[in-house]
């Protein structure tokens, strides 16, 4: 039986707004049927603070510290809270919600397409799992998270190793497409990705930084091997396939649709009015 062939796109590094808009234009092109589903890959140059679709700048964000580190800043389209995007892997997925046996619910959703980062992670020779509720508190914190801050906690069917985070994903359903991207972790640095986030007090953003090694891990804390990103490419493309049934097929864009991106990015994601909106 032949498998279904995905379109496959290695960024590489890119400006925080590209990104977001390249990961929109995948969206929009695909539900007007010009593409077929797509896996993507991608860094940021310069690393970069992204935030959610619902968060409020002015009352999480300490914008002096983003400016301090020379980090870009960003508004993703999905939800979710922020994320410091410097030692890792960006992975999107955008297929549509009609895809065969695709859940309609956003939770089994996700765990059909992170079964991609499962495989990849177990690729890497990593033992990780899928973060469920197991109680009545666990499934009630989901609900209220308690920071700004993505790998504060992890949420239904994201990538846990050995109980803590390893993978931090977001979703978004637009035209009845699907796009959910994430983040990779190949390293943290604690202490730089809590000085981004306002605090009720010192004490708050303490508790925050004593915690995080408990909550969230990167690759490098979890294996003596140095894995590179052109490693965790492939580990995480073959994980896709494996879990999706998929075969991956390079996708090259057209002048007219780069400059559709182009498009988009300027009237949106490097434009204030979207970044900073209350």
């Amino acid at each position: 039986m032949s498998k279904t062939v995905w379109h496959f796109i290695n960024s590489g590094k890119c400006s925080p707004s590209y990104n977001m808009a390249l990961d929109e234009a995948l969206m929009e092109w695909h539900s007007q049927g010009e593409i077929g589903p797509v896996l993507r890959f991608y860094e940021w140059e310069p690393a970069t603070l992204s935030i959610g679709y619902f968060q409020r700048v002015e009352k999480e964000i300490d914008m002096a510290a983003v400016e301090a580190h020379q980090l870009g800043f960003v508004r993703r389209p999905t939800g979710g809270r922020g994320v410091l995007h410097e030692h890792e892997l960006t992975y999107s997925v955008i297929v549509t919600e009609e895809y065969p046996n695709m859940p309609e619910t956003v939770t089994e959703a996700y765990r059909v397409i992170s079964g991609g980062l499962l495989e990849g992670f177990r690729n890497l020779g990593l033992n990780a799992e899928f973060s469920v509720p197991e109680t009545k508190k666990q499934s009630d914190d989901l609900k209220r998270p308690k920071s700004a801050v993505c790998f504060d906690a992890p949420s239904w069917y994201e990538l846990v190793v050995e109980g803590k985070k390893v993978a931090g994903s977001a979703q978004t359903r637009q035209k009845g497409v699907i796009l959910q991207h994430g983040a990779i972790l190949l390293s943290l640095d604690e202490e730089k990705l809590v000085s981004l986030f306002k605090f009720d007090s010192e004490e708050s953003r303490k508790r925050m930084l004593e915690s995080l090694p408990n909550k969230a891990v990167a690759i490098d804390r979890l294996t003596d091997k140095e894995i590179s990103i052109d490693a965790c490419i492939d580990a995480f493309s073959k994980g896709f396939e494996k879990a999706l049934s998929i075969q991956l097929q390079p996708l090259e864009l057209s002048i007219e649709q780069k400059q559709f991106v182009h498009e988009i990015e300027k009237k949106k994601y490097a434009n204030d009015e979207w970044t900073y909106r209350k």
